[in-house]
Order: structure tokens, then C-alpha cells, then sequence
């Protein structure tokens, strides 16, 4: 496959520009998402949403998958199809979203509790956003690829948590996955070494208990082996010397998350 494609400044811009709108897209997920609704409506709407801010849904129609959204619901890990199932309390909902603005892409997930969750779920969201961070550390100048995901694998496996390996996070642009793979898991000091110019997913998938997965025949979804649950965060994040540019941003999510409270 091809190699690294580095970012100039003004590319990193129109990168956060698309990251930007998909935080917002999410967002509007965040206002509507509750018990009662159908997840193909959320679909819907961040379709509608994406299109009526002159973008294009990344992942509509990329390499054949229907939708505009994964959503992937409790022992779902990610690529889970909208469909007319309606959310209760309990449920876990991982919701991916990218789009395409002025050529260039953005990608970010975010994982929503309906209703009251267990104990468990409420410390695996916790833990699995908390990975996300540290690996956002790690995301500098003069560090290596291996640095984010041993930073990831430590803190999810200290709280006994699974960390699947079979899925990893990615280079983004010019295209929706590009060069290098960013796993959760590795060994400091290892891997490709982090320069300025990069653009990276990072996407901690961390489940509740082991961290097998099982591949759907419907080509896309992916689940626990084990049936619990698991959780999905994802922003993405350019490459800085002494602290990471973080391209997308949660606030939009949590501030609509707080007025619901």
C-alpha cells in the first residue's frame, strides 16, 4: 500500500474543517438519542445534517458498506448496521461517523449510554474514553506508533478490560484510511516514528470482558466473542511536537449530554 502521506499546514486545517462537522453531526446524534427511537433515524439525520453543510458521509457507499453511520450496539464493537430497531434503556450505542468537506476527511465515534447503564458499562465507557487520552498523549513528535497503543493496551488491561486487536485506528486525509495502522496495543519505542505532517485516527475498541471478536456474514459487523459489551471513541488528531493538534472535539457532544441531564 502506499506510504505516509504527509499534511501541510493548510491541509491540516481543511482536515479539521471536516473533523469539525462530523463532531457536530455527532452532536445532533447526542440530541435526539434516547429510548423510543429507531437507530436508521439517526442515520437519517446525520445524513441530512452532513449534506446540508455542503459535506459528503464518508462512509456511505465505502467499499460497498449502505449507511451513513456505524452504529453498533452493546456487544456490537463497531461497523454495526442502522437498522429499525428501537434503543431502550440499558442500551450501549458506539456511533461512527466521517465525512468528506473540500476533499478532505474527518472521522470520530462516540459511545452513548440510553438510560441507565450497569456499573460495569459505566466504567468501560469511562476507561475506554480515558485510553483514548492517554494515547492522544503519545500522539508527539519523536515518539513511535508502538507508544500510543502500549499507552492504550495498559490502561484498559489494568482495569481488566479486553482490547481488540483484530481493528485499529489509521492515517486520514486525502482518503478515509491511509497509512500508518494505529493499533491500541504495542511496545513503546516501537512501530513508525511520529513526525510532524501526520494525521492520525486514534480509536481505542475496548470491551468489557475478552478481547476476541466475531466477523458477521454481513460483511461489516464486528461483536465480542464473549457477548459483553464494548465501547468506541475516536478522534482525530494531527502530529505536533510536545502536544497533539486533536482535529475533532467531544464538547459539542457533552454539552448537549449535560443540558439533557
Amino acid at each position: 500500500m502506499s506510504k505516509i502521506n504527509y499534511k501541510s499546514v493548510e491541509e491540516i486545517e481543511l482536515i479539521r474543517e471536516s473533523s469539525l462537522l462530523v463532531s457536530k453531526t455527532l452532536a445532533e446524534i447526542a440530541k435526539v438519542i434516547k429510548p423510543g427511537i429507531k437507530t436508521i433515524e439517526l442515520n437519517k439525520l446525520a445524513e441530512t445534517f452532513i449534506r446540508d453543510h455542503k459535506g459528503v458521509p464518508a462512509f456511505l457507499n465505502y467499499n460497498g458498506f449502505p449507511y451513513s453511520l456505524c452504529i453498533s450496539l452493546n456487544n456490537q464493537v463497531v461497523h454495526g448496521f442502522p437498522s429499525n430497531y428501537e434503543l431502550v434503556p440499558g442500551d450501549l450505542v458506539s456511533v461512527d461517523c466521517g465525512a468528506v468537506l473540500h476533499k478532505y476527511y474527518g472521522d470520530s465515534a462516540y459511545t452513548f449510554a440510553i438510560g441507565e447503564v450497569s456499573d460495569q458499562v459505566k466504567t468501560l465507557m469511562r476507561v475506554t474514553k480515558e485510553c483514548l487520552v492517554l494515547g492522544i498523549e503519545k500522539a508527539v513528535v519523536g515518539l513511535r506508533i508502538g507508544d500510543i497503543g502500549y499507552a492504550v493496551q495498559e490502561h484498559a488491561e489494568k482495569h481488566g478490560f479486553g482490547v481488540v486487536k483484530e481493528l485499529v485506528g489509521h492515517g486520514v486525509g486525502v482518503r478515509l484510511h491511509e497509512k500508518p495502522e494505529v493499533p491500541n496495543y504495542g511496545k513503546r519505542g516501537s512501530g513508525i516514528k511520529l513526525e510532524e505532517g501526520m494525521v492520525i485516527a486514534i480509536e481505542p475498541m475496548i470491551n468489557a470482558g475478552r478481547a476476541g471478536v466475531r466477523f458477521w456474514d454481513d460483511g461489516w459487523t464486528v461483536s465480542t466473542i464473549d457477548g459483553k459489551p464494548s465501547a468506541h471513541y475516536e478522534h482525530t488528531v494531527a502530529i505536533n511536537k510536545g502536544k497533539a493538534d486533536i482535529l475533532s472535539t467531544f464538547s459539542y457532544i457533552e454539552e448537549v449530554l449535560k443540558e439533557k441531564e
